[in-house]
């Protein structure tokens, strides 16, 4: 819990700080302008909520790990991202999208906050405990912070980076820090010749894009 309050509240004081002008910026998600991936947020916020006020009486079916799911590489296909960027051009003002994502991030926050860590919720069609839930939001939160900005450094980058190990199934080199070991597992961007050589035959099976 103490991990998504962390990561998050960071994440929301990165948004606060971006001038307007890097709005229309590309940013380190594929297709993706910097105003998409804030418009994003917005509605990982709302699902925060609407999780959370979905209790769940089966037991867990997934935990903060196996909650994620290795997937296609996206293409902006998908009408769920197309919709999230004609949504994000909707806002036009910069300063509206800030204020959205302040008030429902806020809002998650503090739900996150107050909520049983032991307690059931459903999303997904799966159930999880509400810390194992928020636990992989710690994972979404880091990646995004460092979609902002090349030069980002999300306080729980390190925890993330050992989410992504135990998903892969193996250990990055010592040499990669936390967030060039993000940024190459998930495919954000291609090793160097150097990098490829230290992943040795782990290189084979990256990138890992995660839903």
């Amino acid at each position: 819990m103490e991990l998504f309050s962390r990561s998050w509240t960071a994440l929301l004081s990165a948004v606060a700080a971006l001038p307007d002008r890097d709005f229309e910026l590309p940013s380190g998600c594929a297709g993706w302008l910097v105003r998409d991936l804030v418009c994003h947020l917005v509605i990982d916020a709302q699902d925060v909520l609407i999780t959370l006020a979905t209790p769940a009486d089966a037991p867990p079916t997934r935990d903060a790990i196996s909650y994620w799911e290795v997937v296609t590489p996206p293409t902006g296909a998908d009408p769920l991202d197309a919709l999230t960027v004609r949504l994000a051009a909707a806002y036009g003002d910069p300063a509206l999208l800030k204020f959205h994502l302040d008030d429902v991030g806020s809002a998650a926050g503090r739900a996150a906050s107050l909520a049983d860590p032991a307690a059931c919720v459903g999303t997904r069609d799966q159930v999880l405990t509400a810390g194992d839930y928020l636990t992989a939001y710690v994972m979404e939160w880091t990646l995004h912070h460092l979609d902002l900005s090349p030069s980002a450094a999300p306080p729980a980058a390190r925890e993330a980076r050992a989410m992504l190990e135990q998903i892969a199934g193996f250990a990055f080199p010592a040499s990669l820090s936390d967030a060039d070991a993000l940024r190459i597992g998930t495919g954000r961007r291609l090793p160097t010749a150097a990098e490829r050589a230290a992943l040795g035959p782990a290189a084979a099976k990256l990138p890992l894009p995660l839903c």
